[in-house]
This record gives structure tokens, sequence and C-alpha cells, in this order.
């Protein structure tokens, strides 16, 4: 097996195999970066935190050189600085982001995953690989006992995990900064995917992703 995987810490959940065919042009994707690169992961990424976790951080794909190649998700690109640095400064994760698995960066009450699993060319999943995907990203949602919110970074992340709660996903829409209640009482809070382009476009800023955490982290305190 290439690269090296994250450690799942939860309980068994639906995961896609190694060798996952259900969406064919992400498994061509993948083959060609087995072939490209061999001792990268280049596999459906697992989710990575404890399985008790409150907080379930919702990414859109890995990409290709991020964890596509670590295994670990948002690890070993621009994505994973601002987001792991946010997480240590509010308590959420310990240690520190190394950029690789091996850095022994570990996860508090917060757990991370991504709507699609497998690397999209361009890092850019089609709708249909994102509905084909969302039976896992139920699977995950199922097995969290303990989850009270969810953190959707970005537009699709936001859309993928209304479906996966069996809501349309015309039916709240994405706005950085709000933080919805389910008809379950599940809270969402959306924030604008932490990606390179983003925040160095200065469309997403350190201070405006921290505010969203905190006051995520507020409400489910009960203090705000």
């Amino acid at each position: 097996m290439g690269g090296t995987a994250a450690v799942l810490e939860a309980p068994a959940v639906p995961l896609p195999s190694r060798d996952c065919p259900l969406c064919p042009r992400l498994a061509a994707y993948r083959e060609a970066n087995r072939a490209a690169n061999p001792d990268w992961f280049n596999a459906p990424v697992p989710s990575f935190g404890p399985g008790d976790a409150r907080l379930l951080v919702v990414g859109m794909a890995p990409g290709v050189k991020g964890a596509n190649r670590t295994g670990r998700p948002f690890t070993g690109d621009h994505a994973g600085v601002l987001l792991y640095e946010t997480l240590l400064r509010f308590g959420l994760a310990h240690g520190v982001y190394g950029a690789e698995p091996r850095d022994g960066l570990r996860l508090g009450d917060c757990r991370i995953t991504n709507a699609v699993r497998c690397a999209p060319p361009a890092n850019l999943p089609q709708p249909r690989e994102v509905g084909t995907c969302n039976r896992f990203l139920v699977g995950e949602l199922q097995s969290l006992a303990s989850l009270r919110a969810v953190l959707a970074l970005g537009v699709l992340a936001h859309a993928a995990v209304l479906k996966a709660c069996g809501l349309p996903p015309t039916r709240i829409r994405f706005r950085h900064g709000a933080i919805h209640e389910l008809p379950d009482g599940l809270l969402l809070a959306d924030s604008y995917h932490v990606s390179r382009y983003n925040t160095s476009t200065g469309r997403l800023t350190s201070a405006m992703f921290e505010e969203v955490v905190a006051g995520l982290l507020m409400r489910l305190d009960g203090t705000g």
C-alpha cells in the first residue's frame, strides 16, 4: 500500500474500499496518480479524529498533492495550515501541525472528513460524484453518537451535509458565518473553504475563520 494512512480513531463505519469503483472518473484519476506517484496514499482518504467528537468538520475533497498524497484530511497542502492552526488555537487539536501524518497531531473534540473521499481532477468533484459518495458521509454522521455540530467548508460541503441529513440542499442556503439549526437539532455552521485561493485573495482571513469557529463553540457550550 503506497503512502501512510491516518489512523482511524472511531467505531467502524461504512467506508469506500481502497479500489472503490463507484466513480469511474475518480477511479481512473486514482490509477493515473498511482502510476505516476506510487509512494503516495492514492486511495479514498479516511476521516481523522475521535469517534466521540461533538464537532465534525466537512471539507470538499482531498487535494491531489495534499490528503491524496499523505492519507490524512487537509494534510500536506496549503488548506491545512489555516484549518489546523485554528483548531490548535481553540483547543480542538493538540501537538504541532507538521503537514504529514507522523507529526503527532491529535484531534480532541473534533473530527475531520470530506464530502468526497477521492481526489478529483482539477480539485473539483462533479455533482454525480458528490451524490455517489454521500452514502459514506451518511455513515459518518450516523456513527458519531456525540455529534452536535458540523462545520461545512464551502458550498459543496454545506449541500452534501444537508443531503446526508435527508434535507434538500436548497432548503438552507450557504452563508459564511451562519449557524443553522437543523430539524433534528444538529447545528450546521458555514465557512468559506480554507483554500489557498480564498486565503490569498482575502475572501477568507484568519480572523474571519476564527470568528466562525469561536461562534460555533459558544453555541456548543451554551454560552452563545
